[in-house]
């Protein structure tokens, strides 16, 4: 810790006691703590949020060109995890409504976007034909490769729903010029958001510009299994309505399949394939609730 008593003199802090939790140091100076973490983060963002009112984040002691963030500790209180992720979803919703903008776009923008994830479509595709091809000249198969042989149609199935998804957002998408731009976290989980008299999101460390749709992608991807997200995605859109070709990216991203990693236990490797799968049932399920929708407003 020689290297941040040497920081934290100039701030006249004495530490008295440090705690190493994740990334960051928490320092202890006789009842006063402070948070201290390694690395910089765009502070440009931050002067463009409070210059839109956005107060839902933590302040630093230190300057904007120093390789560390310095800022003091903020407690957080014991609310019920439904209730946190609903504030939650309430503050990014805010954040993007006082941070949007529109940006003006080539011919080529969202031409490449759809070749991404058309390409992206077309490997996944080999690849679990691969994959499948393999396990099944097996003579004894492990139970994670019986679980992918079992669901192996289901991926498929995803695979092809969502090529055509994908056509239909080229479709709704290839006269747009512009895109709706805003700040996003780019980081979300719940351990990133703290109460108490006030609302706080911390680790901007990833904050970026860009489409508000990835920071939701973001926290489905991270609690998707944990929190009815049919709730979360209406709460959020009360108070910012995603458009029509967003809603219907997002739904692809998120029932997207992914490579398996099978280096790991047997145990893990049949939890990866369960959750993956879980994630994407979960998330057809909200995309066919919001079609419902739809089609009973029309």
């Amino acid at each position: 810790h020689m290297k941040i008593n040497k920081i934290l003199k100039n701030y006249d802090i004495k530490p008295c006691g440090y705690q190493k939790v994740g990334k960051i140091v928490i320092v202890d100076d006789h009842g006063k703590k402070y948070v201290y973490k390694e690395g910089q983060i765009d502070l440009q963002i931050f002067d463009y949020l409070k210059s839109r009112n956005f107060d839902y984040m933590p302040s630093f002691l230190n300057g904007k060109m120093d390789n560390y963030r310095l800022s003091r500790y903020i407690e957080n209180f014991d609310i019920p995890s439904e209730q946190k992720m609903l504030d939650l979803v309430h503050i990014v919703a805010l954040l993007h409504l006082k941070t949007t903008h529109y940006k003006e776009i080539d011919l080529d923008f969202y031409e490449r976007i759809y070749d991404d994830l058309d390409n992206n479509l077309k490997y996944l595709y080999s690849y679990y034909t691969d994959l499948i091809t393999t396990i099944e000249t097996k003579v004894y198969m492990s139970p994670c490769q019986q679980l992918l042989a079992r669901n192996i149609s289901q991926i498929y199935d995803m695979i092809s729903e969502n090529k055509k998804n994908l056509d239909r957002w080229h479709l709704l998408i290839k006269e747009k010029r512009k895109q709706r731009m805003c700040v996003i976290h780019n980081n979300l989980k719940l351990s990133h958001f703290l109460e108490n008299d006030n609302c706080y999101l911390i680790s901007w460390d990833k904050a970026k510009i860009g489409s508000p749709i990835f920071d939701l992608y973001k926290l489905y991807m991270n609690h998707g299994l944990d929190f009815d997200f049919e709730v979360l995605f209406k709460t959020y859109e009360k108070y910012y309505p995603l458009f029509d070709d967003e809603r219907l990216l997002l739904y692809i991203l998120i029932t997207q399949v992914k490579p398996l990693d099978f280096n790991n236990t047997e145990y893990q490797n049949c939890l990866n394939i369960s959750n993956m799968l879980n994630l994407i049932y979960k998330a057809k399920e909200l995309e066919k609730k919001f079609k419902d929708t739809n089609k009973q407003k029309s």
